[in-house]
């Protein structure tokens, strides 16, 4: 059992201590993952890399369980995407003047210059693609959100890079025929 899932544990029983050890724990490597999303964002960004993963943390931290370290970091990854998708919903509200665009998925996926509205438009497109294959769906969140590359995000998903391949191509297709239609 390694020591996130030893801390893990603690957590879901209850250990007051343990949530502080958590964070002590995974903070490096949460803080590497928000900068890699974070790097492509606009200058002037409302949230950098160091306010993400606090964000992220703290709706993390709530008592729900985990099931390793895979799972953990697929939560985080997921707690990052929904601060970028509430922060980018705000930033587009109808009291501000926004409006909401398409945008295509890339073959490959750098952290881009992410626009508010682009940012949206993949959002509901995942959400689609989350009933079709949840895996998939996962994959690119991974990608995408958390700055994982392709063998990091299969490996949190405990898939072979064969499997991730197969998925990638799907994701990829279905989101562009999403985005387009």
């Amino acid at each position: 059992m390694t020591d996130l899932t030893a801390v893990l544990d603690r957590v879901h029983a209850g250990d007051p201590r343990a949530k502080a050890d958590l964070f002590a724990l995974v903070y490096n490597e949460l803080r590497t993952m928000a900068a890699a999303r974070m790097a492509g964002e606009r200058p002037g960004h409302t949230l950098d890399a160091t306010a993400l993963v606090h964000e992220a943390y703290l709706r993390l931290a709530g008592d729900q369980p985990f099931n390793g370290r895979g799972h953990f970091f697929a939560a985080a990854a997921e707690a990052m995407r929904r601060v970028l998708i509430d922060a980018a919903r705000k930033k587009l509200t109808l009291k501000q003047g926004g409006a909401v665009r398409r945008v295509a998925l890339p073959d490959a996926l750098p952290a881009p210059d992410t626009d508010p509205a682009d940012l949206l438009a993949l959002d509901e497109a995942l959400t689609r693609l989350e009933s079709h294959d949840p895996t998939a769906a996962q994959l690119v969140r991974l990608r995408f959100f958390a700055g994982l590359g392709h063998q990091e995000a299969a490996a949190v998903l405990g898939l072979s890079r064969r499997s991730a391949d197969g998925l990638w191509a799907l994701a990829r297709a279905w989101l562009v025929q999403d985005l387009s239609g």
